[in-house]
């Protein structure tokens, strides 16, 4: 039995949404942390990590959504995750998100190396995740930057 355009599109959305989903979790994350900051460091969390992040989410979850429309595939809808224990410390939740922000750019990068996104996506769907890609990328070092500044 073939593979139809159908089957891939579907298979592009799911595997987007996978990486959205681990966008969420780093979102939750960061948000506990920030709970655990002071003003100042909350500040510095929200504009170097959280807000990157979010920006991330919502333009993965537009492509997400657009590709679905433009195929006449059906959208998902995304929940916020859980951001774990207290007991994690802001530098576990920042971590955790490193480690979530990784796992979406792994998923994304594997994605746009199979041709997948060539045969079935379409050219606004490949600059989305681009874009995604990118937004996310250097995150990891700035982890590192404000974790140096936050404390643990």
């Amino acid at each position: 039995m073939g593979y139809t355009n159908t089957e891939g599109r579907q298979d592009l959305l799911d595997i987007v949404a996978e990486a959205i989903d681990e966008l969420a979790v780093a979102l939750a994350a960061l948000g506990a942390a920030y709970e655990l900051l002071d003003e100042q460091h909350g500040d510095e969390l929200e504009e170097q990590l959280f807000r990157p992040v979010q920006v991330a989410y919502g333009r993965a979850k537009r492509t997400h959504s657009a590709f679905a429309e433009r195929t006449g595939l059906e959208s998902r809808t995304f929940e916020a995750a859980a951001p774990g224990a207290p007991s994690h410390g802001t530098k576990g939740f920042v971590e955790a998100a490193v480690q979530a922000v990784g796992s979406a750019d792994v998923i994304l990068s594997t994605l746009q190396d199979s041709m997948l996104p060539v045969e079935v996506g379409d050219r606004e769907l490949r600059a989305g995740l681009g874009e995604v890609r990118e937004l996310i990328g250097v995150l990891p070092g700035r982890a590192r930057e404000v974790l140096r500044t936050v404390g643990r």
